[in-house]
Parts: C-alpha cells; sequence; structure tokens
C-alpha cells in the first residue's frame, strides 16, 4: 500500500510564474458536465490549475465554476486557447474568451494549432467551428498568413494585462525552431502543449522544449477514449503492486518525467483520485517508459489539417 498525496508540485515557467504541475483538462467535457467536473476539482479536489480552450465551447461552464468555488483567483491558474479562424486578431480572441469565462485575465494563453483557417466560408459567422470548402475539405490558410504572424501579434498579449504569459500547442520541433528563429520574434512560448503519454513519449520535443526555456503541458496522458493503455498487463501490473489505478499510475509516471500533466474527467470519483501522487520506483518508471519499444509508437490525436502538415 502506498501513500497517497494532493499534489502539490509546481513549475517555473520562463516568465517567472509558477503553474501547479497536475491540473485539469476539460477537453470534451459536455454542457452540464464541465461545469460540475470544474467546481468539484476546485472545491473538494483542492486542484488549482484548469486548462481550457475555446473551440471546447464550454468557457461559460468552467468560468462559473470558478467564480463559484469559493477559491480567491489569484490562487488559480486558468489557461484557455486561441482557435484558428481568430489567428489574425489574438487580442480580440482573447475578449471573447475572458467574456465567456466571466474573468479579468487568464494566466496562460495558448495557439492552439500553427494552423489558421480562412473564414470566408464560414456558416452564421461562427468562430469556433472549423471552416470548409465547398468541396468539404477543411479551409486551411497556407497562403496569406502563418502561426509566425500570429505570435508577433501573440507575443505582445502580456502587456494588456489580460494574460499572465503566452505559449503554443501542438507545435512540433520544427515548429519551435522556425518560430524562435523568426526576427519578429521577441518572446519566447512558455509552454508547448501536446499528446503525452507511454505510447507517445516525445521525448526529443521535450527535451529541445525545455533546452529554450519551453515546458511541456501533456494533454490526453491517459491516451485516446478507449485507450489500450488502460487493459495493457504491465500497466495493470505495475499499478497493482501500488494499489493505484492505470490512470493514477500514468499520471505519475508522467509527473516523475518533469512535465504539467492535465488529465480528464467528468468523473467525481477518478478527479479525486487522478489529484494523488505517490512515489514511483525507478524500476517501475522504466517499465513504463520501456512499454513503446513493446507496442510501438501511437498518436491518438491526429487531425487532418491538409495541406499543412502538423508533427512534422
Amino acid at each position: 500500500m502506498v501513500e497517497l498525496k494532493n499534489s502539490t508540485s509546481e513549475i517555473t515557467l520562463n516568465t517567472g510564474a509558477k503553474i501547479p504541475a497536475l491540473g485539469l483538462g476539460t477537453w470534451r467535457s459536455l454542457e452540464g458536465e464541465a461545469y460540475k467536473a470544474t467546481l468539484h476539482a476546485i472545491k473538494e479536489s483542492g486542484y488549482l490549475h484548469i486548462d481550457g480552450a475555446a473551440i471546447y465551447k464550454n468557457e461559460e461552464e468552467v468560468g462559473k465554476a470558478i467564480r463559484d468555488s469559493g477559491v480567491s483567483r489569484e490562487k488559480l491558474f486558468v489557461t484557455t486557447k486561441l482557435w484558428g479562424t481568430q489567428h489574425r486578431n489574438p487580442e480580440q480572441a482573447l475578449d471573447q474568451s475572458l467574456k465567456r469565462l466571466g474573468l479579468d485575465y487568464v494566466d496562460l494563453y495558448l495557439i492552439h494549432w500553427p494552423v489558421a483557417f480562412k473564414t470566408d466560408n464560414i456558416k452564421d459567422g461562427n468562430l469556433l467551428s472549423i471552416p470548409e470548402k465547398p468541396d468539404g475539405t477543411r479551409d486551411i490558410d497556407l497562403d496569406g498568413w502563418s502561426f509566425i504572424k500570429s505570435w508577433e501579434l501573440f507575443q505582445e498579449l502580456p502587456k494588456t494585462g489580460k494574460t499572465k504569459a503566452v505559449g503554443v500547442s501542438n507545435f512540433s520541433i520544427n515548429n519551435l525552431k522556425d518560430l524562435l528563429n523568426a526576427p519578429t520574434t521577441k518572446v519566447t512560448p512558455a509552454v508547448n502543449q501536446i499528446e503525452v503519454h507511454p505510447l507517445l513519449p516525445q521525448t526529443e520535443l521535450i527535451e529541445f522544449a525545455l533546452s529554450k526555456g519551453i515546458i511541456t503541458e501533456a494533454y490526453s496522458p491517459l491516451g485516446s477514449l478507449d485507450s489500450p493503455l488502460f487493459t495493457n498487463q504491465t500497466l495493470l501490473e505495475v499499478a497493482k503492486n501500488y494499489d493505484v489505478s492505470v490512470a493514477q499510475l500514468l499520471i505519475n509516471w508522467a509527473l516523475k518525467r518533469g512535465y504539467v500533466v492535465l488529465p480528464k474527467s467528468v468523473n467525481p470519483q477518478r478527479i479525486d483520485a487522478n489529484f494523488k501522487t505517490f512515489q514511483l520506483k525507478d524500476e517501475d518508471f522504466n517499465k513504463v517508459s520501456d512499454l513503446v519499444k513493446l507496442e510501438g509508437e501511437q498518436r491518438f490525436v491526429k487531425p487532418d489539417w491538409s495541406p499543412f502538415k502538423v508533427f512534422e
């Protein structure tokens, strides 16, 4: 029986701010679920870090839960993200997110994907959507815009006081190199939020980012909705030895690797359990790390942004 404690670990960003190493992800939290999950996480479990995005379409619920939690805003770390339809005017997009959240500022604002969309074919003016061409393919803008131009505007946002820090999400090593080498880049992203779990350890990307002062945040740290990790015999055996769930094992493996971890759940018991940390022995850490050698690399979040090639 291992001793379980609520997570208290923090990581220092390149801005000097501290970010709680374990946060609640709110992706795929449906209507009605995001409020209850966020409120429970903060008020009952003790989470101080909430990760959201405009395209999740639940910022109103997340913000209401934050306000209703009774925890002072200054103690919480709140993230939201810029959607691809608004790369040309990130400050306006941030204003809209803040209005939906009912907050004066966020602690971290991210470019959700390194992909800008054209907006000519958007129906009903709905910017929180994926624009499509008449033939049904996604309307990606490769000619008139780039994430480097987006960042040129984005990096100015902390001066407004509407966000404390800025970063990126789903950027590859090549994307980061292009961004950092651009003559217009004056601010290094604070974080890069990417998919990370034992079947997609992303070691090279994590180490490259760290060498540039960029902290990694792991989304989908448990894999996909029907993750094969939950039935993996190696993980089941290791978890059993600690009397913890596979999810708890995966979260603590990730924390031991030294980056921010963002498990998502709307189940109160799992939200509680995911916030518990324990000491994972090196030999068991290595067993989890070696899983990708046996099972092969698997990426679960892989949207088609053709002709823009993500993850390369």
